[in-house]
Order: C-alpha cells, then structure tokens, then sequence
C-alpha cells in the first residue's frame, strides 16, 4: 500500500461490536469467507459483497507473491473507485 501512497501501518483489525453504534449508509463484505463467517452487521446499511482474491494465499518466488499483493490492491482500487462514482456522485 505504501507503493501507492497510502500508508496503512497504524491500520488494526477490530471487533464488529466495536461499531455498533455507528449509522453506516454501505456495508462492504470483500470475501466469499468474510460473508459466511462474519456475525451479521445490525444496520440499515445497503449492503454489498465483492469476493476479491486473497493475496495472502499466494505462492511462487517473493516478486511473484508481491505482484500478486499488487494486482489485488489494483482490483480493489477498481472497484472503490466505481462504487464511489456509482453512488456518491451527485
């Protein structure tokens, strides 16, 4: 991520629970795993699932691994960036 100028070092994983309170307008769910495991999000939230590949999950010499990181932050980008112009433009 640092590659594209966004710095997501102080960035942690959290608890749903923790967001319990907050009146989100979308929930994103970014796995086929996420979607099955992941407890149900109370909201009124519109709600969307996209299943991107998991880098994590790469194999082959460290460049192939760090292309694949690469190639799934392009597909993620796509996909913000069209969802912001399909719903946040006025």
């Amino acid at each position: 991520m640092a590659e594209a100028g966004i710095d997501i070092s102080t960035h942690t994983s959290n608890n749903v629970s923790e967001y319990a309170g907050v009146d989100f307008d979308y929930v994103i769910t970014v796995c086929d795993h996420a979607k099955e495991r992941c407890p149900v999000f109370p909201s009124r939230a519109e709600k969307f699932h996209e299943n991107f590949p998991d880098p994590a999950k790469a194999t082959g010499t460290e460049e192939e691994i760090m292309q694949q990181f690469r190639e799934v932050r392009e597909i993620i980008r796509g996909y913000c960036e069209n969802f912001a112009n399909a719903r946040l433009s006025a």
